[in-house]
């Protein structure tokens, strides 16, 4: 399977009026487009399938269901689910031009825009045969919003001008008021041994290349001065990516105000904001980014002054990707495409930790670690759509040889990249 700088890229937009209407076009037309009408009874019950295996933080059985019993805790399972989100979401047409590609040995780029209630769908495990998923078939990315990306004033950081500068890091950051042992503590656990993780930013420090300013590997995590404050300087001072990974509120879909979405810092409730205070600690909400201190100061400052977004955005948090299920998409991805970044990987659903894993499914090894070090690898390279792709490529594989639940899509899958 080859690609190459002339790899086809089909622009696929889907919009929901009870049944689902999805139209296609591949760029310079290299193929023909089209346009199809799915129905929409058959699309909700298997998207209600999909989400009633997702894994629920909350309830009392949400995370061992999901990593035991549920669809993504065995091979076969999960496979059925996978071919019946394929059956009910791919048009004949689009999967007869890829299959036509694939027996061509050429892998096409897919470039998705999904409507709301598809915000959820891992499109990359679609199988569309008992031996391909969509993955197997193409890279995918999805599309930002066309009115985000175009939006006046908007400052675009492009990563060729910018890969040289800092990562700033935000890892498992202390939340005033929550012990790590609470709804809002630690997503890592201890980091006080050598991992893959810490290699990374090993490498970074010696580079030169990482905020904060740390003396070890290991005091990069659970800091309690990273705050909204602090953010704003270090990446006015300059950055080439963000690197997220925490807490995430989602705004509820129902609200329809996905900008009430909230990252959590280390933020104290006294500081100002849009979000409510939560106990001793005030999140920073998309509504932050987007606005600054527009209607909240005397003298506004711009949310893209007071955080100029670098060229790529890691959220490794439960939902962070959350606003795609909004018809007004304007939580935190947009708000980091706003700020002026090009490309943003965030996640559709509640991502379970190293300490579920082993609590509930016996494993002895870290994969939320893995995927973290996936996804700060990927960014690092020319193009990261295609290098996550392979290494959920390679994750598909070791789930189809073994079944081991480290490897299930239960984790990796939840991974959506936004590009402009």
């Amino acid at each position: 399977m080859t690609r190459s700088s002339e790899q086809p890229t089909v622009l696929i937009r889907m919009a929901d009026a009870g049944d689902l209407y999805m139209s296609w076009r591949w760029v310079g037309n290299v193929a023909p487009g089209g346009v199809s009408m799915l129905p929409g009874p058959a699309i909700d019950e298997v998207v209600d399938r999909l989400v009633g295996e997702l894994p629920i933080p909350g309830a009392p059985d949400g995370l061992e269901r999901a990593l035991t019993t549920g669809a993504f805790a065995t091979p076969d399972a999960e496979y059925l689910l996978a071919r019946d989100l394929s059956r009910a979401l791919v048009p004949s047409g689009l999967a007869s031009q890829l299959a036509q590609m694939h027996g061509q040995g050429i892998r096409p780029l897919i470039r998705l825009q999904p409507s709301p209630r598809l915000a959820q769908v891992p499109w990359e495990i679609l199988a569309p045969a008992p031996d391909l998923r969509l993955l197997d078939l193409a890279d995918l990315s999805l599309l930002a919003p066309a009115s985000i990306v175009g939006a006046p004033g908007r400052t675009v950081r492009r990563w060729a001008e910018q890969q040289q500068l800092p990562v700033v890091a935000i890892l498992d950051p202390r939340i005033p008021g929550f012990r790590a042992d609470s709804a809002l503590g630690s997503v890592l656990g201890r980091m006080d041994t050598p991992s893959p993780l810490t290699e990374r930013i090993a490498d970074y420090v010696a580079q030169q290349r990482f905020t904060p300013e740390v003396p070890s590997p290991f005091d990069a995590f659970r800091r309690t001065h990273v705050d909204r404050d602090w953010l704003s300087t270090a990446l006015r001072k300059g950055a080439s990516r963000l690197l997220y990974v925490g807490h995430v509120t989602a705004a509820a879909p129902e609200s329809g105000q996905s900008e009430n979405a909230e990252l959590h810092l280390a933020c104290g409730a006294e500081t100002t904001g849009f979000a409510a205070a939560n106990r001793t600690h005030r999140p920073l909400s998309a509504k932050d980014f987007l606005l600054g201190t527009h209607t909240i100061s005397s003298e506004p400052t711009a949310g893209s002054e007071l955080w100029p977004i670098p060229s790529r955005v890691a959220l490794i948090a439960c939902e962070s990707g959350g606003d795609l299920r909004f018809t007004e998409a304007l939580g935190l991805t947009a708000a980091m495409i706003a700020g002026g970044a090009e490309l943003v990987t965030a996640t559709r659903w509640p991502l379970p930790t190293d300490l579920a894993f082993q609590r509930f499914a016996g494993t002895d090894v870290r994969p939320l670690l893995d995927t973290i070090c996936a996804v700060d690898a990927a960014h690092e390279q020319p193009d990261p759509v295609v290098a996550l792709i392979d290494w959920q490529r390679d994750r598909l594989k070791s789930w189809r040889n073994g079944g081991a639940i480290a490897h299930s899509p239960i984790l990796w899958s939840a991974l959506a990249t936004i590009s402009t």
